[in-house]
């Protein structure tokens, strides 16, 4: 039965959806079966998987009836990818959990790609999650709003929730341009699992470039989150 993770972020442009990928990348590389679905109707995790041109049906067909749970899966270099409709009406919490019993069994984990901010969509991800990682940047803005997600988090029973730190320069930590970690997880009051480097290849993603490729700068830190998402131990590094 898959463990159900939702991605959040207090605020948009932190590199969530990024993120969510590069971890589900790297959790199939360590041999796990991963989904990701895409809570968000700004719909963005097809153009980060690859699976854009294959699109035909999404979750919201699923529910109302139009095509069966296998129909609207996609898949590409491993990933399982599930997108979202374009709007969450009439779309509950009872149907999302229904939709998400229709894959659990045949998944290790299952993704859950919420929109920024803490309005419904991540409500609805968080109605069928286990756990919540919550993305931010080093700086005070992102800070803020990261704090506050992670406290509608808590607010929806939810207490494995653990911070990501995103898009970390050490040149602009050490010159006083970004918050230092220690601040980030002071500020956020979330627990640390993992540190993402600034990485200008990981933005090619939205151009339909692998987020996750050996040698590029963030790939060591997304295999280091998701060795400890399935309880391994990975020294963690900034």
């Amino acid at each position: 039965m898959a463990q159900k993770i939702a991605i959040a972020s207090g605020k948009g442009g932190v590199g969530k959806t990024s993120v969510c990928v590069g971890i589900g990348k790297a959790l199939t590389a360590l041999g796990m079966k991963v989904l990701l679905i895409d809570c968000d109707c700004l719909r963005s995790l097809d153009v980060l998987t690859g699976v854009t041109e294959k699109l035909v049906y999404n979750f919201g067909d699923v529910i109302f009836g139009r095509c069966a749970a296998a129909d609207a899966l996609y898949e590409n270099e491993g990933l399982s990818v599930v997108t979202c409709p374009d709007s969450y009406d009439n779309i509950s919490d009872y149907s999302m959990k229904w939709l998400v019993s229709k894959y659990e069994k045949d998944f290790d984990y299952i993704l859950l790609d919420a929109p920024a901010g803490i309005e419904r969509g991540l409500h609805m991800a968080l109605s069928v999650a286990d756990r919540a990682i919550v993305v931010s940047t080093p700086d005070l803005v992102c800070v803020r709003s990261a704090c506050i997600a992670g406290k509608e988090i808590e607010k929806a029973g939810i207490k494995n929730i653990r911070l990501v730190i995103n898009r970390v320069s050490k040149k602009d930590v050490i010159r006083g341009r970004l918050l230092n970690i220690d601040s980030v997880i002071d500020a956020t009051q979330v627990q640390l699992i993992g540190i993402v480097p600034e990485d200008p290849k990981i933005r090619l993603g939205s151009m339909g470039r692998d987020i996750y490729r050996k040698g590029q700068v963030s790939y060591k830190a997304l295999g280091n989150i998701a060795k400890r998402i399935i309880g391994q131990t990975a020294v963690l590094k900034v």
